[in-house]
């Protein structure tokens, strides 16, 4: 099914309309599709390298506001279903602290899920379940969307087709590399002794 899910991805970068499907499925993938974005993307960068930047940006519109709408399903949804069923449970404490830790590390989680191979969506929901601050998972979206987006972008403009393969089969092990050093460069300056 997924194989299919991705062939048919992929057939709508050669369609006229390909710039509104860009931007359904950057939209949907944030908060229930299971195909990223990057597999409309790639092909329709390679196929119009002058408009790549257009291309990027309307991913990145379309997933900020995919992301929304997750973050709404996950608000919402544990309001009326998933609190009751915690408080049927007796689990309700357990998940307020949760709440508490991740609402901490937050807008960590959101930048890393949106630039790494992680699902987005998880973490677009988790966030409206937590009640993330909006204006914090917004800014985290933005900045790891559009990251992730115009890196891919400014690649495929840059080297063209060369750099497809690249992109499709280790972008997503680089753009994890680079969290991890980033977090752990900010792990190390917390506890690193100051004088």
């Amino acid at each position: 099914m997924l194989r299919s899910l991705y062939d048919w991805t992929l057939n709508l970068a050669a369609h006229r309309h390909a710039g509104i499907a860009l931007f359904i499925i950057a939209f949907i993938e944030s908060s229930i599709f299971p195909i990223p974005p990057d597999v409309l993307l790639i092909p329709m960068i390679v196929a119009a390298p002058t408009r790549a930047w257009r291309f990027a940006l309307i991913c990145l519109v379309g997933s900020v506001l995919g992301g929304i709408a997750g973050y709404g399903i996950g608000y919402f949804l544990f309001e009326s279903i998933g609190q009751p069923v915690l408080q049927l449970y007796g689990y309700s404490a357990k998940f307020d602290a949760f709440r508490d830790y991740y609402n901490e590390w937050g807008a960590w989680a959101v930048f890393i899920a949106g630039v790494t191979p992680f699902p987005y969506k998880v973490i677009t929901i988790l966030s409206g379940v937590t009640a993330l601050d909006p204006s914090v998972f917004m800014v985290a979206s933005v900045l790891a969307r559009g990251l992730r987006f115009f890196i891919i972008a400014a690649l495929i403009w840059k080297f063209g087709p060369v750099i497809r393969d690249f992109i499709e089969k280790r972008l997503g092990l680089v753009f994890t590399i680079f969290v991890v050093v980033l977090v752990g460069g900010f792990v190390a300056i917390k506890l690193i002794p100051h004088s």
